[in-house]
């Protein structure tokens, strides 16, 4: 296979605006900053990706801001004017920074886009992708009330999505999650507590296990892999663990403790696309189910969300849904549409997927080209 030589990189500051507000127990988004990354080798071959980040620190530490300065700073200087054989290096190129995974995921994805669009594959077949059609799933965040998350899964299941995702928090749980039971008795139903609760919770946690939940995800703490084992002891609902695995070896330690029986598996939370196989890989030879969460992405993300889904291990419909559900307006054509719940896993090279430039120019605040190796700071080894 053809090498890549990246000759330069371009940053497009981006302000996207969400079709409606998204609520978690973090707190409520309605907008969000996002750092596209073109990286452009020496052939003039687009590739992109894009910062995950939120513009606040409450998912990990990171912000797009210190994306965008982590990539400035020292990612991007470490790979640029450089010939890489292939993008499976560059998570190791990388590593002399100590987490900041999102920002290098925004790097490395682009990498991977433009070497598989070089040797003339889609980006599903240099990951090594089976599939032709991926499940979706569909994220709610918490409703007001138990009858409207009602209403709004009632809203999904008629479209035809392979699972419902509702948040939960303390105070919009159990109650939330029965009303939704009450009526639709066998729809795949999952909760997501984004860290929301304490080994104190046990008992009421307990209650959600008659309402026979294909898992719930991180209800403990965000750097937790101790007490969701003992959680998991306790309760019959398989654990999920998403913010905790942050690496292989995150996930690692987590199945030996017994932390989990599913791990959720985001491109930006682990680094890039390399670190996901492994975990993939690590998780399939355990007979650990995983599937791909959703960070609010454009259809950039979303295209490499897709094509990881492809992998064998990836049995759960994931939070992929269609671009019309979140933005108004998406920077990637064709759209992104499911068809009966499913969404085709794009053929042509690369992500599959062309970058509307038009519609980028719309919610650009500025550009910045970096061409030089140049650092403000020192690059180890």
């Amino acid at each position: 296979m053809k090498g890549i030589y990246i000759k330069e990189v371009v940053l497009h500051h981006t302000r996207v605006s969400l079709k409606a507000p998204f609520t978690t127990s973090f707190g409520t988004i309605q907008s969000k900053d996002v750092c596209i990354v073109e990286v452009i080798d020496e052939s003039g071959i687009s590739g992109w990706g894009e910062t995950v980040t939120s513009n606040e620190p409450y998912y990990n530490e990171e912000t797009t801001y210190t994306a965008v300065y982590m990539l400035k700073d020292f990612l991007i200087p470490r790979i640029l004017q450089k010939k890489i054989s292939h993008p499976k290096v560059i998570h190791n190129m990388l590593s002399f920074v100590r987490r900041n995974q999102i920002a290098k995921a925004a790097l490395e994805t682009a990498m991977w886009d433009v070497f598989a669009k070089k040797n003339g594959n889609s980006l599903s077949e240099v990951l090594g992708g089976i599939k032709k059609e991926i499940a979706v799933g569909k994220s709610i965040g918490i409703q007001e009330t138990p009858d409207q998350l009602v209403e709004k899964v009632g809203m999904y299941v008629k479209e035809g999505f392979k699972k419902i995702k509702v948040k939960i928090a303390p105070g919009a749980d159990i109650e939330y999650i029965g009303a939704v039971r009450k009526k639709y008795p066998d729809v795949p139903l999952m909760a997501d507590a984004n860290s929301a609760y304490t080994l104190e919770h046990i008992e009421h946690l307990k209650k959600l296990d008659k309402y026979n939940l294909m898992m719930i995800e991180q209800p403990l703490a965000h750097d937790d892999i101790i007490d969701h084992a003992i959680l998991q002891k306790n309760i019959s609902t398989p654990i999920c663990l998403d913010e905790s695995i942050h690496s292989y070896e995150d996930a690692r330690k987590a199945i030996e403790l017994g932390s989990c029986k599913i791990i959720n598996i985001k491109i930006g939370r682990v680094g890039g696309l390399q670190e996901s196989i492994r975990i993939h890989d690590l998780c399939k030879v355990h007979n650990i189910p995983v599937w791909c969460g959703g960070m609010l992405e454009t259809g950039i993300a979303r295209a490499h969300n897709i094509h990881m889904t492809a992998l064998s291990n990836f049995t759960i419909p994931g939070d992929t849904a269609p671009s019309s559900h979140y933005w108004k307006d998406d920077i990637v054509k064709p759209e992104i549409t499911m068809e009966n719940g499913y969404i085709q896993v794009p053929e042509e090279l690369g992500i599959g997927y062309e970058i509307d430039r038009e519609k980028l120019k719309k919610i650009l605040t500025r550009s910045e080209r970096i061409y030089s190796i140049e650092s403000t700071h020192p690059i180890p080894g």
